[in-house]
This record gives structure tokens, C-alpha cells and sequence, in this order.
């Protein structure tokens, strides 16, 4: 009876262990999170193949609680702020070279825009994207029809003949 005890405590202990390492510590579903569930559950069905149904209705309880308690804990805990990534990211993206085109400028295709490619417009190349999604070859002019702040809109240039 004892060294039933002892089993299931340790089994199910493990099972806790190895579930609050795959919540808290490896990302995904890995090795640790299926053996926390096996262990838990053989743990459970231990209790109450060989200790009887009161045992394991209590084992199955105590698991509960266990789990419950030790995952609250391990969220309201410092050690997890010690181990997280705090760092914030200040930096922004150098956008200046948009204020420099404007409305109906041209400029030449550099790569395909497939929707998205690389333009020369007014002495610089700049991303630009084709207005609903066309795709425009390399080295056909294009004529930008927005600027937003962060996105040069071009199309085909219409060929005029007078």
C-alpha cells in the first residue's frame, strides 16, 4: 500500500512537472508535454487500478488542484520576469525618402512588380506596389498615383499619341 502511494505521488509529480515545463518553458508541442500527459494519466489510472476508486478519485482531484495551483503560481511569480524578453523596440523606420515623391511623378521598373518591386523614381529606388495587383515588367514606366506612409502606389504609364 505504501509503495503504491509512493508510485503514484511520483508518477503524478512528474506528469506536473512536465506539463508546467512545455506551458511555461519550451514553446510547442514537445516531448515533455505528451510525457506530462502520459504520467499524469498513468499516474490517475495507477490510483485506481490498484489503490481503489477512492484513491483515484482523490488522486484525480489533488492532480487538479495541483496543477491549477502550481500554474497560478508560476504566473504570478517573479522568476518568469527574469527569464521573458523585455525589450522594447524603439527604432522606426527611415520613411524620408517618400516625402521626396509625389503624385504623378514617373519612373522606370527596376525588378518585375509582381505586385510588389523596385522603382527608380526622381534619383531613388524605392519599393512600389502596383495598383490591383497587375504585374508591370522590368523597364516599363510608371506613374505614381499615391503615396501613403509607407506605400508608393504606381501604375502602367499610359502611352499618348498625339
Amino acid at each position: 500500500m505504501t509503495f503504491n502511494l509512493i508510485i503514484v505521488t511520483l508518477v503524478v509529480l512528474l506528469g506536473i512537472i512536465f506539463l508546467l515545463a512545455e506551458i511555461f518553458l519550451l514553446p510547442g508541442i514537445t516531448i515533455s508535454g505528451i510525457a506530462g500527459f502520459i504520467f499524469l494519466v498513468g499516474g490517475i489510472a495507477y490510483a485506481y487500478m490498484y489503490i481503489g476508486t477512492m484513491a483515484g478519485n482523490l488522486t484525480l482531484i489533488i492532480s487538479a488542484l495541483l496543477i491549477m495551483g502550481s500554474f497560478i503560481y508560476f504566473i504570478k511569480s517573479k522568476s518568469l520576469r527574469r527569464i521573458s524578453l523585455n525589450t522594447n523596440i524603439d527604432s522606426k523606420v527611415d520613411n524620408s525618402d517618400l516625402k521626396k515623391i509625389n503624385i504623378g511623378d514617373e519612373g522606370i521598373t527596376q525588378s518585375r512588380l509582381n505586385p510588389i518591386g523596385k522603382v527608380f523614381i526622381n534619383d531613388l529606388t524605392v519599393e512600389a506596389k502596383s495598383i490591383d495587383g497587375q504585374m508591370i515588367d522590368e523597364d516599363t514606366v510608371v506613374v505614381v498615383n499615391k503615396v501613403d506612409w509607407s506605400n508608393i502606389l504606381v501604375s502602367k504609364k499610359e502611352s499618348q499619341i498625339d
